[in-house]
């Protein structure tokens, strides 16, 4: 179960790097801010249908939940907008090591401090080294986009 949820998760990430570029794209004709509303129209709708056909009853509403659960849904909203100028700017990889980047960063905050009612799972060495090997995947994955451009830039 675990190494299927692992692949699932591996599967979000490639599917959010393709929500990236496709957005980037569509940000650049259409505007930022209506790229990023047709993303949540959709999905809002998407999500009603599956909450409607396949959510089982809960015990506990949206409204029974602590006030401040509510306010994770905002944080989506920055995540988009940030991507659809990212991508246009500094291209779909870079733009998803660094959200990558600054996901690892503060879930090993969360993780280390049990912040926001999770378990708390203490900072390691081996955690650390996975921080910094991220770094340095965006440091080469950053220098490798800007070398390609400057060469594409001259070869036009």
């Amino acid at each position: 179960m675990i190494l299927l949820m692992i692949i699932l998760a591996v599967a979000g990430g490639a599917l959010l790097s393709i929500q990236a570029a496709i957005n980037g794209q569509l940000g650049s004709k259409v505007g930022v801010f209506r790229s990023a509303f047709l993303t949540f129209s959709v999905g809002a709708l998407v999500t009603a249908l599956l909450i409607f056909f396949f959510e089982p009853k809960q015990t506990i509403t949206l409204m029974d939940v602590p006030k401040w659960q509510l306010i994770g849904a905002l944080f989506g909203v920055p995540y988009i907008v940030i991507m659809v100028l990212a991508v246009q700017r500094i291209g779909t990889a870079v733009a998803t090591v660094a959200v990558i980047f600054g996901q690892l960063a503060m879930s090993m905050l969360i993780d280390n401090f049990g912040w926001l009612g999770n378990d708390a799972i203490p900072f390691s060495l081996t955690r650390l080294g996975a921080v910094i090997c991220l770094g340095i995947a965006l440091y080469f994955i950053y220098s490798g986009s800007t070398a390609a451009r400057k060469r594409a830039a001259v070869n036009q």
